[in-house]
């Protein structure tokens, strides 16, 4: 289990329709695509920046998909550690802020990264890879999955695809796609944002892990030993 619930215990949450979803969805890519047309220079700009509209792309095929896992089901809350408020609003808009900052640096030739062809297109297949390891994740805890770490009633502790090899396939999806979104414009100027976001994730990660050993004892300290955090083999407890 690498997911979290909202709520405080006892709360159940309940799924908005399919067709809101999907419109947030959308919108999401929208607000995503005017800050990048601002960061750039305008929306032909935009229009004319290859790498920037696969990455939206990228976000339309992925959003969706994300949008609709979240969650799922009712859900019971019966154990909870959320985060502060302040570190809630961060992991929010510091994945948000990342692309049109880069893009920004891109356009002003600050913080510059080597101008090879090939970055860009790197960033774009990390961020396609980490957006996809998300929904894996997302896919393998099913109603289990929710935006805090929580534990619901009946949770079971969850070992097997993408949690057979790290522990928090999801954050390592979120950082792969803040780090690809970063690249695809071949500049560094958002990096200091990259380190917030780096930390803010490692310090959840730290906080479920310490709810899941509580929860599930000599079961969790078993699959810690052999599971890394983020990477395999990198981080076992």
């Amino acid at each position: 289990m690498s997911a979290p619930s909202p709520g405080a215990p006892g709360t159940v949450t309940r799924p908005r329709s399919p067709a809101i979803t999907v419109l947030m969805a959308l919108v999401a890519v929208a607000l995503d695509a005017a800050f990048l047309a601002l960061a750039l220079g305008g929306v032909r700009a935009l229009l004319a920046h290859h790498r920037a509209l696969a990455l939206l792309g990228i976000y339309v095929a992925t959003g969706v998909p994300l949008a609709l896992l979240r969650p799922v089901r009712d859900q019971d809350v019966v154990r909870s550690n959320p985060d502060p408020w302040w570190r809630l609003l961060l992991l929010f808009l510091i994945p948000l802020a990342i692309p049109p900052l880069s893009a920004y640096g891109e356009r002003v030739h600050a913080a510059a990264l080597p101008p090879v062809t090939w970055l860009g297109w790197l960033g774009l297949a990390l961020t396609m890879t980490g957006l996809v390891v998300r929904i894996l994740a997302m896919v393998r805890l099913g109603p289990r999955f929710a935006p805090i770490p929580a534990l619901q009633r009946g949770h079971a502790l969850e070992t097997a695809g993408p949690y057979a090899h790290v522990r928090h396939p999801g954050y390592l999806g979120s950082w792969l796609a803040a780090f690809g979104a970063m690249l695809v414009f071949r500049n560094g100027l958002a990096m200091p944002l990259f380190v917030v976001f780096s930390w803010l994730l490692a310090v959840r990660a730290r906080h479920e892990d310490a709810l899941l050993e509580t929860h599930f004892g000599d079961a969790y300290r078993a699959w810690a030993a052999r599971t890394g955090a983020f990477l395999p083999g990198i981080g076992r407890r």
